[in-house]
């Protein structure tokens, strides 16, 4: 009698498709699925600190599919009255600065101090074939598991500063969930920070050990945006040096103009993964907000950052409809080859479809 060898890759019997598939079950998966974007039960799950509700949320407000679209508006539009009530904090530095890290210690000590914390954090996506890793939840593996945090990942595509398309309004849900203080970190200095700044309180520029030549090559405007900079690792061998360029720092940020806020931005030293000066990061911040809400200029920002999405969500609806114009997507490939061809420029062929556009 000849024996069957068996192996990992063998196939075993298993239960009939009938007995898996039957017309209950996927009548309860589609319920599910119904459930799932019902306006009414999202926000109750939402107002009632319930994650999942909030994380389905979000992937509702992220979809693209124009049916999702009049029920995100129509949760944001119920959440406004529950939001605003946050502290927005902007995270941004150059790659290997030690960003997950250091909102890992620094979300951590938030919650120990009774704050309930989200983090948005966007995560850099391929060019080529939009992929993106989303590994912020794994490289912030205590503060998941914190009751007291959310963490949601997305990637960031192509859009402007690596800020993930509807970052703004899942800082409203956020807030109707109940969180004190939102974090986003963007992906990294060099990618137009300028979208981050136009959506939080207090932008936060971490800087590694080292001043010198990086300092007088990085952009003056994420210098000018930040109102605080914070040499990280500093410890061991580098706490010296980070010393010294926290100097550095300080004597560059003199040379600014006065920010509207009336706020001089702060230079300090800390170690994430020792745990030191961390807690002098949120006094900074405290300090911030208590000569921001004396003048008056929190309330101002949050308006003039109002007018700014509103503006910013009119051009890239038109954008988006202007392109998606079956006329503007036939013209656009003709054109096109013609520019292959030299037998037109990009300004005539630009200023040839948009007069097209008009007269459709």
């Amino acid at each position: 009698m000849v024996k069957h060898k068996t192996s990992a890759l063998q196939e075993n019997q298993g239960v009939s498709n009938s007995e898996i598939t039957n017309a209950s079950a996927i009548a309860k998966i589609k319920s599910n699925r119904k459930n799932t974007t019902d306006v009414d039960s999202l926000l109750s799950g939402i107002l009632n600190r319930d994650i999942t509700s909030l994380s389905q949320s979000i992937t509702l407000i992220e979809s693209t599919l124009p049916e999702h679209a009049q029920k995100s508006n129509e949760l944001l539009k119920k959440c406004l009255s529950h939001a605003n009530k946050s502290i927005r904090i902007g995270i941004t530095g150059v790659p290997g600065v030690g960003k997950s890290t250091f909102i890992e210690v620094f979300g951590s000590f938030l919650t120990s101090i009774g704050k309930r914390v989200a983090v948005l954090a966007v995560d850099p996506s391929s060019s080529m074939n939009k992929g993106s890793i989303l590994g912020d939840k794994t490289r912030m593996e205590t503060l998941v598991k914190n009751k007291n945090a959310f963490i949601r990942p997305s990637a960031a595509s192509d859009t402007l500063g690596g800020v993930a398309r509807k970052t703004r309004e899942s800082i409203v849900l956020c807030e109707a969930a109940g969180f004190d203080v939102i974090l986003i970190e963007t992906v990294g200095v060099g990618q137009s920070e300028t979208t981050v700044h136009s959506m939080v309180d207090f932008f936060l520029l971490l800087q590694l050990t080292g001043a010198g030549d990086e300092l007088q090559g990085m952009k003056r405007g994420i210098l000018e945006m930040a109102d605080a900079v914070i040499i990280n690792k500093a410890d061991r061998a580098n706490l010296n040096l980070a010393k010294s360029t926290a100097s550095d720092f300080k004597k560059t940020l003199h040379l600014y103009s006065e920010k509207p806020s009336g706020w001089i931005p702060k230079v300090s030293t800390c170690s994430a993964i020792e745990n030191k000066g961390i807690e002098n990061v949120w006094l900074i911040i405290q300090e911030y907000l208590q000569v921001a809400s004396k003048n008056d200029f929190f309330t101002i920002k949050r308006n003039e950052q109002n007018t700014f999405w509103l503006t910013e969500t009119i051009k890239n609806s038109l954008t988006s409809t202007f392109f998606n114009n079956e006329t503007v997507k036939k013209e656009l490939e003709q054109q096109l080859k013609l520019i292959e061809q030299n037998k037109t420029t990009p300004f005539a062929a630009a200023e040839y479809i948009l007069n097209i556009k008009t007269k459709n």
